[in-house]
This record gives C-alpha cells, sequence and structure tokens, in this order.
C-alpha cells in the first residue's frame, strides 16, 4: 500500500486502518489513534528491525526507558533527543 504521511493521517482520523500494512505500521497507526495497547500488542513477539524500531518508541513513551533501550539497541538504532510526537512522524517518514 502506497500511502503518504498526510494521508495516513486522514486515515487515523477517520478511523479507518488501511487493509495490508505491515503490522509495524499497524502499530503506528493504533498508537496515533491512542491506543498503546493494542499497538504494543501487534509488536511485542516481532524482532524484525522496523519492529524493534517501533517498539522502542511505544516503550519511551510508556516512560520505561530501560526497556526503550534495549529495543533501540535491537533495532540498531539510539534513542532519539526529540519529542514523542516528532519521533512518531520520523518513524512514518522512515517507513511509509
Amino acid at each position: 500500500m502506497d500511502l503518504d504521511k498526510e494521508e495516513f493521517k486522514r486515515t487515523i482520523q477517520n478511523g479507518e486502518i488501511p487493509v495490508g500494512l505491515p503490522l509495524f505500521i499497524q502499530a503506528l497507526w493504533h498508537d496515533g489513534k491512542g491506543n498503546w495497547a493494542r499497538a504494543h500488542s501487534l509488536i511485542d513477539h516481532l524482532d524484525d528491525a522496523q519492529s524493534a524500531h517501533v517498539h522502542a518508541y511505544l516503550h519511551r513513551k510508556e516512560g520505561d526507558i530501560w526497556n526503550a533501550d534495549y529495543w533501540y539497541r535491537r533495532a540498531g538504532r539510539k534513542r532519539p533527543d526529540n519529542t514523542l510526537e516528532a519521533e512518531w512522524e520520523d518513524l512514518l517518514s522512515l517507513y511509509l
């Protein structure tokens, strides 16, 4: 599925998740909807780099920095020093 960031955000506002999104993008969608628990449940069993990156972001958002740093390392990334909102935007830019 080819979505740009603005189209992706509109699907969140409309409440209709696009069909065929990878699980780590679905997790970002549910997080964007305010459902952290659903977002986390989609990726907590995955270990690919993209899922690990989103997993790290979700634990950072939760405030569990130790766990976030573990997942950033699994993703081959460092914890950013920007806002959570900026990181969410960056994740969309990287993976959409």
